[in-house]
């Protein structure tokens, strides 16, 4: 969207109008204004900005416009997605809660430090809020956004939250008895809400790029040049996100030959260790090199590699798992151990429990990954077995959903 998306009309103090409608001043009143707040890592930054290309979309199609302004952190990854898209971008002070499992510890001068911010952070934000008038402040979560969300209940506009994962992050607790509506990703998260704020909940899922499910296998043979690949064997996708994952590498590495024998392997391991998984592939017997792809980034051909993909091996993030089970992929999760109140490892055993995936926890080694990966690339049957699974917690309209929540919400429906 970025060309065509907010620009700020000269000597306009408000966030920015959506071009496309190019309305005259006289019909501004059918301009949609909304606030975004979250962000800090992918898994808040893009079902917001996923959000916001639908609503635009949405109100462009009955002839309205959208007024949008994100609220985000000056060093998030929001604050390079925003300007990007052309969305009008705001920061406010804020405090991280460094999380500890003793509650000594939480009472460390860091976070007295942070906490003291936070006052300061919610005046700033009331004043946002107020000169903007919002009709719907949308948050999903990331610290920042509680002083937007607390500006919203004070300056009366609603607040709509969205929760990526399972259970409500830190953020959206505070925020929740403030909100008209919580959008959730997943019906397994509705009993673990707190009765009080129950009746304000709606399974919605979690917001998927429309471009992540629109792959086509072959542009991934063709555009990765996936000439040695064994068409007679599965593909098996690895990765460990943007900067790739030391544990998953590890033990990715160790049962490389029993793999290959099995299936051919995308294997994106992040830029910092391509060099020493090039020096174990050159190892390899000559029949089996040619099934392994290895590289560090997978950018825009990644809805291609998923296309192609018939099993993947990942961490367990909100927006893997959003995007895995709206294609219907089976998987086998490997936790990030240290994500925030282990939410990562929350999310895999919730599919594990319905058979929709295989969550890998503790000490994992090459061997239980072998006796994960066996059975799905041996059998087909087993496949796609889990893919159904999968694709029955998928929700592919998520973000016409939440959509439908926050338009909801301005109404006072």
């Amino acid at each position: 969207m970025a060309g065509r998306g907010w620009n700020r009309p000269p000597g306009c103090g408000r966030a920015s109008r959506v071009r496309g409608v190019n309305e005259p001043a006289s019909r501004l009143s059918s301009t949609f204004r909304l606030i975004v707040t979250g962000g800090g890592t992918g898994g808040h930054t893009y079902p917001a900005l996923t959000a916001v290309r639908a609503l635009q979309a949405r109100l462009a199609a009955e002839g309205r416009a959208l007024d949008v302004l994100w609220i985000g952190t000056p060093d998030g990854l929001e604050a390079r997605v925003a300007p990007a898209e052309g969305i009008a971008f705001k920061t406010v002070a804020t405090g991280k809660i460094r999380r500890s499992a003793n509650p000594l510890k939480m009472i460390s001068p860091a976070n007295v430090k942070d906490m003291a911010r936070v006052p300061l952070g919610v005046a700033q934000a009331r004043k946002i809020v107020s000169d903007f008038r919002p009709d719907v402040v949308l948050a999903t979560g990331g610290y920042v956004a509680v002083p937007a969300g607390l500006a919203a209940r004070m300056c009366k506009r609603p607040l709509v939250l969205h929760e990526q994962t399972v259970r409500l992050g830190l953020a959206n607790r505070k925020l929740a008895g403030s909100a008209a509506r919580i959008a959730v990703s997943s019906e397994s998260t509705l009993p673990l809400l707190p009765e009080a704020v129950r009746s304000a909940a709606v399974v919605t899922g979690n917001p998927v790029r429309p471009e992540m499910l629109a792959g086509h296998a072959e542009k991934a043979i063709a555009g990765l040049g996936l000439v040695g690949f064994d068409r007679r064997l599965p593909t098996l996708y690895v990765t460990g996100g943007a900067q790739g994952a030391q544990q998953i590498n590890t033990v990715v590495r160790d049962a490389l030959p029993w793999l290959l024998e099995r299936a051919n392997i995308i294997h994106q391991c992040g830029p910092t260790n391509v060099e020493a998984l090039r020096t174990t592939a050159a190892g390899l017997p000559p029949h089996l090199t040619g099934r392994y792809y290895l590289t560090g980034f997978v950018g825009p051909e990644l809805p291609d590699v998923l296309a192609l993909a018939d099993v993947v091996v990942s961490r367990s993030g909100a927006g893997t798992l959003a995007e895995l089970t709206a294609l219907g992929k089976p998987a086998i999760f490997v936790p990030l151990a240290s994500s925030a109140g282990n939410e990562q490892a929350h999310n895999a055993r919730h599919l594990e429990d319905t058979g929709a995936a295989v969550a890998l926890t503790g000490d994992v080694t090459a061997d239980r990954l072998q006796n994960a990966l066996g059975p799905l690339l041996t059998d087909p049957a087993r496949r796609v077995g889990m893919a159904e699974a999968a694709r029955a917690h998928g929700r592919p309209d998520a973000a016409d959903r939440l959509v439908d929540v926050i338009l909801s919400a301005a109404s006072g429906g």
